[in-house]
């Protein structure tokens, strides 16, 4: 039996989430557990999911959506394999530009056939991180 993507991305039952320009059927492909999702931006969650089409989307979304990150939460970014939906963005793009916001990256998966999805979390204190696509600003 193949495990379900919600349990390969560690989404816990009952964390507080929001999603971003989420596509039901990405969201029905990753079999959510039971989830206290919030429709808008107040205080702190512990998974946001954004599904970004292109690096100016990522530009003007991402920064937003880690400052409701909590300490120990994950901030999933999605976006389209293989240049599919006339997307500008690519794994590396990606990690680059999280490291360039502040955080780090971790697991990589595979959502559906038009999906991938990267998990990013705050640096840990005294961890040294190092990445050929991106670097943590001092």
């Amino acid at each position: 039996m193949t495990k379900p993507v919600s349990k390969k991305m560690g989404i816990k039952e009952d964390a507080r989430t929001i999603f971003v320009n989420a596509p039901a059927e990405a969201i029905a492909a990753i079999d959510l557990p039971r989830l206290d999702v919030a429709s808008e931006f107040t205080g702190d969650f512990d998974y946001i999911h954004l599904f970004a089409k292109s690096q100016a989307e990522f530009r003007e979304i991402f920064p937003k959506l880690k400052i409701h990150l909590k300490p120990t939460g994950t901030l999933w970014v999605s976006w389209p394999k293989n240049r599919q939906l006339g997307t500008n963005l690519s794994l590396t793009k990606i990690i680059s530009m999280g490291y360039e916001y502040g955080l780090v990256e971790s697991t990589v998966l595979s959502i559906d056939t038009t999906w991938s999805a990267i998990k990013f979390t705050h640096p840990k204190m005294g961890k040294v991180y190092h990445n050929s696509y991106g670097q943590l600003s001092e």
